[in-house]
């Protein structure tokens, strides 16, 4: 049986990366510091070993507070992961997976820092397609 590869990377392309295997877990972080890196009320993640994680291109470290480093693409900014300086895990944003679907959040991180107005508002008007 082979083993399953999971890629993504940044807008530009400048950055890809593979993740091999399956992820340790998923979720959504709510903490303030991925608030203000990404620019939305929460951030959707999923850990991998970092073991199983090449990252391709050489993406900007951002020191983002007293235990970890955070990895995005210094020419579109996108932000990649986040890696703790303790652990031998990293996360990796689900919005930056080619397939990011995949990967459905099953935990809710600094829960205690969520907004109170977020719930994904699928009860709200769909507007189908943007001016992106």
């Amino acid at each position: 049986m082979s083993e399953q590869t999971h890629t993504g990377g940044c807008h530009c392309g400048a950055i890809r990366f593979r993740a091999r295997g399956e992820p340790v877990m998923t979720g959504w972080c709510h903490c303030s510091i991925c608030r203000r890196t990404t620019g939305a009320p929460a951030l959707a993640w999923v850990t991998w070993e970092a073991a199983e994680v090449e990252i391709v291109g050489v993406p900007a470290v951002y020191r983002s507070s007293d235990i970890g480093v955070r990895h995005f693409c210094p020419t579109c900014g996108a932000q990649i992961a986040y890696r703790s300086d303790a652990g031998t895990t990293i996360d990796l944003n689900v919005g930056v997976f080619d397939e990011p679907e995949r990967f459905p959040p099953r935990a809710h991180g600094f829960s205690a820092d969520r907004l109170a107005w977020f719930d994904a508002g699928r009860d709200l008007p769909e507007i189908p397609d943007g001016d992106a």
